[in-house]
């Protein structure tokens, strides 16, 4: 009954009382989302971006976990198209040479954007570490 009265909006909105609202008339503004609600949301992104990770690199799955989470941390970030333009780290990154990759990744507008995020993940791609 409430999705019938409320109804089903998948994307944020706001409502009469210019409240952003989203799904079946959850108010953003007042209650916004639990840590649980946040982190299921992480999941299903991460799953998303991993999928689309896989469908576009046939090379992604022989990576070592950690250059995976790099790669899925800057796809995130960046949005597929956007590390597609990453010509020469991607190139790198095939054919396994992870201290130029992570040159490569710090040599970008990117990497003046974020910071100590691409200092962190051009560590973890040069020395296949986690550096947290």
């Amino acid at each position: 009954m409430l999705i019938r009265h409320e109804g089903l909006r998948l994307k944020p909105y706001r409502d009469a009382k210019r409240k952003l609202t989203i799904g079946v008339g959850r108010n953003l503004d007042d209650a916004g989302i639990t840590r649980a609600e946040a982190l299921m949301l992480l999941d299903n992104d991460i799953a998303t971006v991993r999928r689309d990770v896989t469908r576009a690199f046939p090379w992604f799955p022989g990576l070592d976990p950690v250059r995976k989470d790099v790669v899925l941390d800057m796809v995130f970030n960046l949005g597929l198209p956007g590390f597609r333009r990453f010509n020469k780290t991607i190139a790198s990154i095939r054919a396994g040479d992870w201290e130029n990759a992570a040159r490569e990744m710090l040599s970008s507008r990117w990497a003046s954007q974020v910071g100590k995020r691409a200092t962190e993940l051009a560590a973890m791609m040069e020395r296949g570490k986690y550096e947290i």
